[in-house]
């Protein structure tokens, strides 16, 4: 899977920027190939010198099918968007995705700490 992620920095008109979102959602929503989107709003920062306030992950099968989709009408249109929404205060990046559930994670482990001779910690 392989994901566009939007990082928006704070930024100082939040009532605007809510306001136009709604249709930022309708324009990344019609991209092509689109499977899922997250957004996550950023309450703390731990570590590291960036104001980050907001995420927006948009997810594909692949790299190229996200291209594709910011080329798009829908795509092109929600990049403008974007633009006026932040203000230029974001960073947009592309990442090759890859998940798994804790089930699995235990099964994995279990098999590790079961296997005869296998370097435990």
């Amino acid at each position: 899977m392989y994901k566009l992620v939007i990082i928006v920095e704070n930024i100082e008109d939040w009532t605007a920027f809510e306001d136009l979102w709604p249709q930022f959602l309708h324009e990344a929503e019609n991209m092509p190939g689109l499977s899922r989107e997250t957004t996550s709003q950023v309450d703390a920062l731990l570590y590291g010198e960036r104001e980050v306030a907001f995420i927006h992950e948009l997810y594909f099968n692949t790299r190229q099918e996200a291209r594709q989709a910011m080329a798009s009408l829908p795509g092109q249109a929600a990049g403008k968007l974007l633009q006026t929404l932040t203000n230029g205060k974001m960073t947009l990046l592309f990442a090759d995705h890859k998940e798994d559930d804790l089930e699995n994670i235990r099964k994995f482990k279990a098999q590790r700490e079961n296997t005869p001779g296998a370097d435990h910690e």
